[in-house]
């Protein structure tokens, strides 16, 4: 049973209504129950409690067991319904996005708002000071009056240590340039996991070890480079990494000594055709972000169903998609991405239930959905 902090006895139980979880349409379905089954139906919360107040910027905020626990934390709030008791009530969080964003955005603001919590919403940028010439680290000083934690995107790389400058309350990175993008990597990470539950346990025997491939260019791509720094803490459930990509160094100096220090074997290369058939997993993405602009890979990186994907084979996206991953193979079981796409509010509630340290405001017993 997963209890939390200052539980009660388990025949208290019925005291909250069970949800059916949100179903893709298309493509593989994933069991969160089975994450939950494969720890015991237990959650380590003080583990989690060791997040509260803090501010997720990077993957390197984050161990291993963290993302394990906020994992397994998301897949009971997937399965138990919790919104009628408040969680987040008298919270309130901010969402500033400078940047365009269409699934990170509503999202986060439909987690908080699930859970009772209120939002203040900068959709666009150009509705803040920033358009007169107001700096990133005054608006930081402002947020601090008006909110309880601060989720941000923003098109400058530079732009979250410009805001922590003054900023005392949490902050969430929603994307920062060509940088990062945590809590994608959480959810990324939160599909693989209930896909396979047994790559979040130790001593994996080396035939169940996968290899995954990512196609697009780490270096530029702030999912990709946030998806590639989780993958190496679960190293003991990856056999080596390829990075698939057109670019002649798709990592870059800070994540090629990153890797370079890693007990993953990883190779790169510009062969997508010879290498797919070998692939457990593909992680990919069409976007790089170069300097000031966006762009695409070249069409040879494409996905559709007349490529070579090795049998059981799944693939992620972190969507939106263009030409690369072609519709065909969406009512396939490689077709992972609609599930991926529908965790991203679970996951998003669990980390921000953490952050605000009201894990406490829970009922006393909370539920897991048994199978």
């Amino acid at each position: 049973m997963v209890m939390a902090p200052d539980s009660i006895p388990q025949k208290s139980a019925n005291d909250l209504a069970q949800a059916k979880p949100g179903l893709n349409s298309k493509g593989g379905v994933l069991d969160p129950g089975k994450l939950l089954e494969a720890h015991g139906q237990t959650i380590d919360f003080e583990r989690l409690h060791s997040l509260s107040g803090k501010s997720i910027l990077g993957v390197e905020q984050l161990s291993r067991d963290s993302v394990i626990e906020l994992c397994k934390f998301s897949a009971l709030l997937e399965r138990t319904e919790i919104a009628s008791h408040h969680p987040l009530d008298g919270k309130i969080c901010i969402t500033a996005f400078f940047e365009a964003s269409t699934r990170t955005r509503l999202s986060v603001e439909r987690a908080v708002l699930r859970l009772d919590g209120k939002v203040l919403s900068v959709p666009d940028g150009k509705v803040t000071g920033v358009a007169k010439g107001e700096s990133l680290e005054d608006i930081g000083e402002m947020f601090n009056s008006y909110g309880d934690l601060v989720i941000m995107r923003h098109p400058e790389t530079d732009a979250v240590e410009r805001i922590s400058k003054n900023l005392t309350l949490p902050l969430i990175n929603a994307g920062n340039g060509s940088g990062q993008h945590p809590t994608q990597a959480l959810l990324d990470w939160y599909a693989l996991l209930k896909w396979r539950p047994e790559f979040s346990l130790r001593e994996l025997k080396p035939e169940k070890k996968i290899h995954l491939g990512i196609i697009g260019t780490p270096g530029s791509m702030r999912a990709v480079n946030s998806f590639l720094r989780m993958s190496l803490l679960f190293h003991d459930a990856i056999d080596r990494i390829t990075v698939v990509s057109e670019m002649r160094d798709p990592l870059g100096p800070r994540l090629r000594e990153l890797t370079e220090n890693s007990s993953v074997e990883l190779k790169c290369t510009d062969d997508v055709s010879n290498i797919l058939p070998e692939l457990d997993v593909i992680y990919m993405n069409s976007i790089a972000f170069l300097g000031d602009s966006y762009r695409q890979m070249d069409s040879r990186f494409s996905l559709s169903h007349k490529s070579t994907l090795k049998k059981g084979a799944v693939v992620l996206h972190p969507l939106a998609r263009r030409q690369e991953l072609s519709e065909s193979l969406d009512a396939s079981q490689h077709n992972l991405y609609f599930a991926q796409a529908s965790g991203a509010v679970f996951m998003r509630q669990a980390l921000l239930i953490t952050i605000l340290d009201r894990i406490r405001a829970l009922p006393k017993s909370v539920l897991y959905l048994v199978s």
